[in-house]
């Protein structure tokens, strides 16, 4: 399991229902005692000071918070221009807007230029539901992905968000740290500290492994509960980073499970599945499945409906995972 550290956390069937967190929330706690601390971090959003739950870091800093309005093309054109000012921008919006109708800026002013701007993708995936297909961010991490210099985040819980914003705020360069609305239980213990690109073993498992992240992470470990009331042993990988994927971590898992199985709220393009896919193919060659929204625009309905039309619900993972352990060699 070289390249991945391990932290020991899972559920069982039947017990009691953990309590849930909006990782939103640890995001903006972790913005405000950051900006205390130093006087360049600035907020930057579009119109959605309420979404992106920056209503807290309006009250203490109001003049460090800018709201550029329904505009974000000029909300990561402003980010830029308050990096290349000294400032430490967190740009933040709905990851399907802050993505899809600023691409280009974020391409130019961000990628390519290499400044510190920190894109805050809110209410990721298909977190947004009932909004239907416009609203879906679910072609964010191939989108961004794509680019040189933007390395790509999606925390499994509060504790790995709190840990993530403060290694963003450090990181000299751009980010992309994406965020759900989502609640999820902690899977990650108190006082984490977050590495780029190194993944965590959540569960260990020699049968296959199952790597997730974001709002799949906690679904992921449910599932590998179940399987192994059934007799299959799932190890499960939390691999918050997308870009840069940690190619030993995947390359072990690939080794010693001898299958693994992705998990993702994103389309099955260009994603985290695909990221694990081009580890597995230049290393380890191993049966593969890829679980997230194949390629089609997701329909309109609630957040949990729309994982579990998918296969993403517990049931449906661990059912894919026995599939794909019948399918080894």
């Amino acid at each position: 399991m070289s390249g991945a550290t391990i932290s020991k956390s899972s559920s069982s069937p039947g017990t009691p229902a953990p309590k849930l967190h909006d990782c939103r929330d640890a995001f903006t706690a972790t913005l405000v005692a950051l900006a205390e601390a130093d006087r360049n971090i600035v907020a930057v959003c579009n119109d959605s000071v309420g979404s992106s739950k920056l209503n807290g870091f309006r009250d203490r800093f109001p003049e460090r918070l800018i709201n550029v309005g329904i505009a974000e093309q000029n909300l990561v054109g402003t980010g830029a221009g308050l990096a290349n000012g000294g400032k430490i921008p967190f740009v933040c919006g709905a990851a399907c807007f802050l993505t899809g109708r600023s691409l280009e800026q974020i391409k130019a002013d961000v990628a390519y230029s290499k400044t510190n701007v920190k894109l805050c993708g809110i209410s990721s995936g298909m977190a947004y539901g009932e909004l239907g297909p416009t609203h879906h961010s679910i072609e964010d991490f191939a989108w961004i992905r794509a680019l040189p210099n933007v390395p790509i985040i999606a925390p499994a819980d509060r504790i790995e968000t709190a840990a993530a914003t403060a290694w963003a705020a450090a990181h000299d360069g751009p980010v992309f740290l994406r965020l759900s609305r989502v609640g999820v239980p902690d899977l990650l213990p108190e006082g984490h500290v977050f590495e780029l690109g190194r993944a965590n073993v959540l569960r260990d498992g020699t049968d296959l492994t199952i790597i997730a992240n974001g709002t799949l992470t906690h679904r992921a470990m449910t599932a590998a509960a179940m399987l192994a009331e059934r007799g299959v042993s799932a190890r499960v990988v939390n691999m918050a980073t997308v870009r840069p994927i940690d190619d030993a971590a995947v390359a072990a898992a690939a080794r010693e499970t001898g299958a693994i199985l992705t998990c993702e709220e994103h389309t099955v393009f260009g994603g985290l599945g695909s990221a694990v896919a081009e580890v597995v193919v230049q290393t380890a060659p191993v049966p593969m499945a890829l679980l997230g929204v194949p390629g089609e625009f997701a329909p309109t309905g609630s957040a949990e409906w729309l994982l579990d039309h998918y296969g993403m619900s517990p049931e449906g993972i661990a059912a894919s995972a026995e599939g794909l352990v019948k399918r080894k060699v």
